[in-house]
C-alpha cells in the first residue's frame, strides 16, 4: 500500500528526501503504509523510514520519530546519519551496498575519459569556430596508461575491471583491506607517483578527510588526472585547484561535494573540470535497485528478520511491546 490512510495493523514508513512510492511499493508487500511526503504526525507514528543520502538524521531528527524501528539508507554513507545514537536506541540503520556499483565504476570511467580524451575543450573548439587550434589541445590515452585506484572495494574492484577492459594497468591502495599482490601499492605516495588517474573509493572518516591535500598533490605525477565519486570531504577543493593551474593535475572530475548543493568554488570555472550532481550512482537501474533494497530492508526489520546488510552491525531490536510492529497484526 501506498500513501494510504495507516490503520491499526499497518506500521508506517516514511520517505525522508525524494523516494518514488512505485520503486519501493511492491517489497514492502503491502504490510506497510509508505508515506512519501510525511507530516509531524506521520513522523511521530513512524516504525521505519527509507532515507536519501543529503537528509540529516540527528538527535533532533530521530526525536521527531519515537517509534522507529528502522531507517534505510540509500546507499552505503552513513556520514550525515547519528549511528551511535540510532543503535542506542534500538533503531537498525540499513545500507544498500552493491546496488549503484556498476553505475558508480562506469561513471569513473565515463569522467576519466572526458577529461584525458579532452572533450570538454574541444567541444569548445567546435562550438566557437576554432577548428584550427585543435592542434593546441593535446589528446591522451587510456590504453597503456595506469590508474590508481584508493580504496579497493566493490566499486574500487568494478572500476578495476572496467579499466582493464581499456588496456590500463591498474595499482590500488586501501587502508582496510589489501588488494591483490599484484595491484598493491604499500602506501598512497608510491601510488600518486606512478598514476597517471586517481579515483577515490573509500569513506570519509576523520582520517581520510582531506585525504587529497597539498601534500599529496606534490606526490602525484604531473599531469595526473584526479576523479572523486566517493565523498566531497576527501579533497582540500583549494590545494587540488592550485594543482590544476600549476599543471600537477591536468583534469578533475567531481561528482561529490564537501556540501550538497555546494557553494560556489573558483575551480568549477576551470575548463579542465567535469562536474557532475551527485548522480553517477543514480542511473535508472541502480536507482531501482537501490529503493529496492532499502524497502526490503525496512521490511525485514519489521517482519522481525535481520537484514542483509547493517551500518550497526551491532544492533539488538527495541524490546517489543504491544505497540511494536513486530507485534501487530498482519
Amino acid at each position: 500500500m501506498v500513501n494510504q490512510p495507516p490503520t491499526q495493523t499497518s506500521p508506517i514508513v516514511v520517505a525522508l528526501g525524494e523516494v518514488d512510492p512505485e520503486l519501493v511499493s511492491e517489497p514492502l508487500h503491502g504490510s506497510a503504509v509508505f508515506v512519501a511526503k510525511p507530516v509531524a504526525s506521520d513522523l511521530s507514528a513512524a516504525a521505519g523510514a527509507i532515507v536519501r543520502a543529503d537528509v540529516v538524521v540527528d538527535e533532533a531528527m530521530l526525536d521527531r520519530m519515537p517509534k522507529l524501528e528502522v531507517l534505510a539508507r540509500t546507499g552505503v554513507g552513513v556520514d550525515l546519519i547519528d549511528v551511535p545514537l540510532a543503535t542506542s536506541r534500538g533503531i537498525a540503520v540499513v545500507i544498500t551496498p552493491g546496488s549503484g556499483t556498476f553505475a558508480v565504476a562506469e561513471g569513473v570511467i565515463g569522467m576519466a575519459l572526458h577529461l584525458v580524451k579532452r572533450f570538454g575543450p574541444l567541444t569548445s573548439l567546435v562550438r566557437k569556430a576554432s577548428w584550427g587550434k585543435r592542434g593546441e589541445i593535446v589528446v591522451g590515452d587510456l590504453d597503456g596508461s595506469t590508474i590508481g585506484i584508493v580504496g579497493f572495494g566493490r566499486i574500487g574492484q568494478r572500476v578495476a575491471l572496467l579499466a582493464k577492459a581499456f588496456g590500463m594497468e591498474v595499482l590500488a591502495y586501501d587502508p582496510i583491506s589489501e588488494p591483490p599482490d599484484d595491484i598493491l601499492c604499500e602506501d598512497l605516495d608510491d601510488l600518486a607517483r606512478h598514476s597517471d588517474i586517481i579515483t577515490l573509493h573509500v569513506p570519509l572518516t576523520d582520517g581520510t578527510r582531506n585525504l587529497v591535500d597539498q601534500r599529496f598533490l606534490t606526490m602525484v605525477k604531473p599531469g595526473a588526472v584526479l576523479v572523486n565519486c566517493s565523498r566531497g570531504g576527501l579533497i582540500d577543493t583549494d590545494a587540488v585547484l592550485q594543482a590544476l593551474v600549476s599543471g600537477q593535475l591536468s583534469g578533475v572530475g567531481l561528482d561529490v561535494f564537501e556540501s550538497e548543493p555546494p557553494k560556489h568554488h573558483r575551480l568549477f570555472d576551470h575548463p579542465n573540470v567535469v562536474l557532475t550532481p551527485h548522480v553517477m550512482g543514480l542511473s535508472r537501474r541502480a536507482t531501482a535497485a537501490t529503493f529496492t533494497a532499502a524497502a526490503i530492508g525496512v521490511s525485514d526489520v519489521l517482519a522481525g528478520r535481520r537484514p542483509a546488510h547493517l551500518a550497526n552491525p551491532a544492533w539488538s531490536p527495541k524490546k517489543q511491546t504491544s505497540e511494536s510492529p513486530l507485534n501487530r497484526e498482519a
